[in-house]
C-alpha cells in the first residue's frame, strides 16, 4: 500500500514526464540466449524497463491507444489470462515514446507488506503466474515485431530525500520514514 505522499511524489514527477509511465514497483525484460526468447524478472535491480500499472501515473491517452489500437488479439490474451495487462501497457507506451518508464522512491517493505495480504501475494508467488508473464513478453514482441521495451538505470528520488533539514522546509515529510 502506497502512502498518500508517495502518490503526491509520483504524479509530480509526472507532471514533469507526462509523456512517460511513472510509478512503483519495477521490472525488467532480458534476451535468454539458451531458450531464443525473451525473458521476465522482477528481481530487484538497478536495471529496469517496465513499471506495474496498480501503481503508476500515465496520460489517458495511453488508455485510447490500448483500447482502440491495439488488436482483439493482444487484449483477449490479457483477459483471458486475467494477466499481463501491465506488460502490454509498457510495450505500447514504449512504442510510441521510444522511452523507458520512470521508476520513483519505493518503499523497502513494499513487496512484503503485498506478501501479508493472501489473495493477491499467493498469485505472485504462483509459478503460472510468472510463466503467463513470460509468454505475454514474447506474444507481445511477436505482434509489435521488435522489442519495443527500453532499459533505465534512472530513479528519481524526493529532494532532501535522508537530508538532515528542519521536516517543515521538507515538502515530502512522510517519505524517509519508508
Amino acid at each position: 500500500v502506497l502512502s498518500t505522499t508517495e502518490v503526491d511524489f509520483a504524479f509530480t514527477v509526472w507532471q514533469s514526464f507526462p509523456e512517460r509511465i511513472v510509478g512503483y514497483p519495477a521490472r525488467s525484460h532480458f534476451w535468454d540466449n539458451t531458450k531464443e526468447r525473451w525473458g521476465y524478472t522482477s528481481k530487484w535491480t538497478n536495471d529496469y524497463s517496465m513499471v506495474l500499472s496498480g501503481a503508476a501515473i500515465y496520460h489517458k491517452y495511453y488508455h485510447y491507444l490500448y483500447t482502440h489500437y491495439l488488436p482483439a488479439s493482444l487484449k483477449n490474451v490479457v483477459d483471458q489470462l486475467a494477466n499481463c495487462e501491465d506488460i502490454l501497457m509498457n510495450f505500447l507506451v514504449s512504442a510510441v515514446t521510444k522511452l523507458p518508464p520512470i521508476k520513483v522512491t519505493q518503499k523497502k517493505q513494499y513487496k512484503e507488506t503485498m506478501m501479508g495480504q493472501t489473495s493477491r501475494a499467493s498469485r505472485w508467488a504462483d509459478p503460472d503466474h510468472f510463466a503467463q508473464r513470460q509468454s505475454c513478453m514474447n506474444t507481445f514482441a511477436s505482434w509489435f515485431g521488435y522489442m519495443p521495451l527500453i532499459h533505465s538505470q534512472m530513479r528519481l528520488d524526493p529532494v532532501l530525500f535522508k537530508d538532515q533539514v528542519s521536516i517543515l522546509r521538507k515538502k515530502y515529510r512522510d517519505i524517509e520514514r519508508l
